[in-house]
């Protein structure tokens, strides 16, 4: 099993930059594949970006070309940079892991959640 903790959320204004961070604790982060996912008030958890253990990435087009999700496997650490906010991306963000070699990216693919940390983009 793996334990994810969040960190990095707040708030910013339009147009402003954050990132966040992953650590996982339990076992070996490169044995996962991770996940980003989000979840607005009053909307389903929607996927932000996955990375599997080979580094592939995948993102929502809604994210495309302004988040970057990354992962340091020495560090047993995930990244979500997020650069040019916008006001719908306000919601808690989650991070998220599995076994696997593939790439994952609904949500029931994933056993493992942290706690979620929030993201307020306003002005």
């Amino acid at each position: 099993q793996v334990q994810l903790v969040e960190s990095g959320g707040g708030l910013v204004q339009p147009g402003g930059s954050l990132r966040l961070s992953c650590v996982a604790s339990g076992n070996i982060l490169s044995l996962y594949v991770m996940g980003w996912y989000r979840q607005a008030p009053g909307k389903q958890r929607e996927l932000v970006a996955t990375i599997t253990r080979s580094g592939t990435t995948n993102y929502a087009d809604s994210v495309k070309g302004r988040f970057t999700i990354s992962r340091d496997n020495a560090k047993n650490t995930g990244y979500l940079q997020m650069n040019s906010l916008k006001l719908e991306d306000t919601a808690v963000y989650y991070c998220s892991a599995r076994l696997g070699i593939g790439s994952y990216t609904r949500v029931n693919d994933y056993p493992y959640w942290g706690q979620g940390t929030q993201v307020t983009v306003s002005s």
